[in-house]
């Protein structure tokens, strides 16, 4: 399975594209697409438009993990940072990719074991777990993380909805 991972931000959009084979989990390629202060907001959409696109087209994922937005400090922010995953989302659907969206601080449990991590702790635990030469910068560990969280998600006999393999048993209960 190969996905694509999102941080959205108008500014530091972090990304990530992680494989799982069998047990093993491998990065291909993390990076944060940086617009300048003085491009418009307008302007940012389309550079992460078409960079997350360009990802997408060099590396075929199956599915876009992303943040989901849950409290932001103003509406002006919720806004503007809803434009940013609004994009995000619209390269991945339109390349066939299914859409696939985690709570910030179930990412944070995910990998570090606690919701109030700090983002040092993400991008230390990030490079720990992947056995990375050098730590990623915050906003590619963010997404990085939202990638495992979905990885180990979407392994989970809950999330296939497998309950009775969960439950060791092999048939389904009747209903009354």
């Amino acid at each position: 399975m190969r996905i694509l991972a999102v941080d959205p931000s108008l500014r530091g959009t972090g990304f990530a594209i992680l494989e799982e084979s069998g047990s093993k989990t491998r990065c291909l390629e993390y990076s944060v697409i940086k617009n300048h202060p003085s491009l418009s907001q307008e302007g940012c959409l389309v550079s992460i438009y078409e960079k997350l696109g360009s990802v997408i087209e060099r590396h075929s994922p199956t599915a876009l993990a992303i943040e989901k937005v849950i409290f932001v400090q103003s509406y002006a922010t919720a806004i503007i940072l809803g434009a940013a995953r609004g994009v995000a989302v619209l390269a991945a659907a339109q390349r066939g990719l299914s859409v696939h969206e985690y709570p910030p601080k179930r990412v944070k449990q995910a990998v570090v074991g606690k919701g109030a991590a700090a983002k040092e702790q993400v991008a230390f635990m990030i490079r720990a777990l992947l056995g990375l030469t050098e730590t990623p910068p915050s906003d590619a560990a963010d997404a990085i993380a939202i990638g495992l969280t979905h990885l180990r998600t979407a392994a989970s006999p809950v999330s296939k909805g497998n309950l009775a393999a969960l439950a060791g048993l092999t048939t389904s209960p009747k209903r009354k």
